[in-house]
C-alpha cells in the first residue's frame, strides 16, 4: 500500500465530484437549507394551531380560559356562537373548538362538576394528538387556579419547581437542527462513495484501473479518505455556520471531540456505502438498495424517537449500526457537554464497527473485481 497512489487517486475521485453538478447540489442542500427548514418546521410540536371558543358563559373564569390560549402554541381565539362551530370544523377553519357552557362558573362554585367540550378536528394528525392535550392542561390550570383563589383549602399547596436541563426553553430547534446534520452525515457519506464506485463502474475506468500498478486496497481507500473527508468539512461548517450562527443553537461540548467521533463514523459509513455499490449493479439498484438500508437506520437509531422507547430486540440489533453509537455520541457532546470519560464506549463501538464493515466491503470489492 502506497501513501502516495491513495492521494492521486483521492485527488481523482474529488475531481470527479466537482465535475457532477447534481452531487454537488444536494450536499450544499442538505447541510444547509434542509437544516435550517427542517429546525424550523418543528412538526412534532403545537405551533400557531387555529382554536374558537364558544363562550356561553361570558364569566370572568370563562374570559380568563380564553385569554390563555397564547402564541407560539395557538393562534388568538376566534370567539364565535354554537351554530358558527360545526360549520367552521366542516370548512377546516378550526383544529379545535372548545364550548364553555352557560352558568359554568356558578356551578364550579357551587360544587358541581361542570363539563366543558373540546372538538377536535383528528385529520389534522399531529396537531390534534399533541394540542388535545395542551388544551386539556391549560383549561385544568386554569380552575385550578380560580377554585383556589376562591375556597380556603385545608391542606397546604404543594408547588413543583421544573428545571429542563440541557434545553431550558424547550426548544424544538435546538434538538432538530443538530439531529438533521447528524442524519445527513450518515445519508450523504453513503451515497458519495457509492456513486463514486458505480460511475466507475459505469463509465468502464475501473477497467482503466485495474491494468495500473494499483491494489483494490488502494482504491478503496481513496474513495473512503476522499468522499469521507468531503462530508466532514461539510459537516463542519454546517455545524458553526448554520446550527450556531445562523439558528443561534448552543453547542455544549468539545466540538474537537465530536468531530473526531464523527471522523470513525464517516469510515464505518463510507465503506458501508462501498459495500451496497459491489452489491447493486447499477446506480438505480443503488437507489432502491439505499433505502431499503438507510431509512431503518435512521429510525431506530435513536435521532428520531429515544431507543428506550423500542422493543429490546431492536435495541439490540442496532447496537450493529454505527449511526445508533454516533447519535449517543453527538447527543452527549453536543447537547449535555460530555467528554471523553463519558462518551469513549460510542467511540470504542465506532472503532470495532468500522473496521468490521471495512474489512467485509474490501472482499466485497475484491470479489467483484475478479
Amino acid at each position: 500500500m502506497r501513501p502516495g497512489t491513495i492521494f492521486h487517486l483521492g485527488i481523482k475521485e474529488l475531481r470527479g465530484l466537482l465535475r457532477d453538478p447534481i452531487l454537488i447540489g444536494l450536499i450544499i442542500y442538505a447541510f444547509t437549507i434542509a437544516v435550517y427548514t427542517e429546525a424550523k418546521a418543528v412538526p412534532e410540536t403545537l405551533n400557531n394551531a387555529p382554536i374558537a371558543i364558544v363562550d356561553e358563559d361570558n364569566s370572568p373564569l370563562s374570559r380568563r380560559i380564553a385569554d390563555s390560549f397564547l402564541s407560539p402554541y395557538f393562534k388568538q381565539p376566534s370567539m364565535i356562537t354554537a351554530e358558527e362551530m360545526d360549520a367552521r370544523m366542516d370548512a377546516g377553519t378550526d383544529t379545535f373548538a372548545l364550548d364553555i357552557p352557560p352558568n359554568f362558573q356558578s356551578d364550579l362554585i357551587a360544587g358541581k362538576a361542570p363539563v366543558i367540550q373540546l372538538n377536535v378536528d383528528a385529520t389534522r394528525m399531529t396537531q390534534a394528538f399533541s394540542g388535545s392535550g395542551y388544551v386539556q392542561s391549560i383549561v385544568t390550570t386554569e380552575v385550578s387556579d380560580f377554585v383556589r383563589s376562591n375556597t380556603v383549602s385545608q391542606t397546604p399547596d404543594v408547588a413543583l419547581t421544573l428545571r429542563s436541563r440541557f434545553n431550558p426553553e424547550l426548544n424544538q430547534t435546538w434538538f432538530a437542527s443538530v439531529m438533521t446534520v447528524i442524519d445527513h452525515v450518515t445519508m450523504l457519506s453513503i451515497i458519495l462513495t457509492g456513486t463514486a464506485l458505480i460511475r466507475e463502474r459505469e463509465h468502464g475506468t475501473i477497467e482503466h484501473l485495474l491494468v495500473m500498478p494499483v491494489t483494490p486496497l488502494e482504491i478503496m481507500l481513496a474513495k473512503v479518505w476522499s468522499m469521507g473527508l468531503v462530508v466532514f468539512i461539510a459537516t463542519l461548517l454546517s455545524l458553526v455556520l448554520v446550527v450556531q450562527l445562523l439558528l443561534q443553537v448552543p453547542i455544549e461540548g468539545s466540538l474537537a471531540l465530536f468531530m473526531a467521533g464523527a471522523a470513525l463514523h464517516l469510515l464505518a459509513t463510507t465503506a458501508l456505502g462501498i459495500a451496497l455499490a459491489t452489491v447493486a449493479g447499477s446506480m438505480p439498484q443503488f437507489g432502491l438498495l439505499l433505502i431499503l438500508v438507510l431509512i431503518p437506520l435512521q429510525i431506530l437509531s435513536g435521532a428520531t424517537t429515544p431507543r428506550e422507547s423500542m422493543p429490546e430486540v431492536i435495541q439490540t440489533i442496532m447496537l450493529a449500526a454505527p449511526n445508533t453509537h454516533f447519535v449517543l455520541m453527538a447527543q452527549a457532546i453536543l447537547y449535555r457537554g460530555a467528554g471523553l470519560s463519558v462518551v469513549w464506549p460510542q467511540l470504542v463501538w465506532l472503532t470495532g464497527i468500522a473496521t468490521v464493515l471495512f474489512t467485509f466491503s474490501l472482499r466485497g470489492f475484491r470479489r467483484s473485481l475478479k
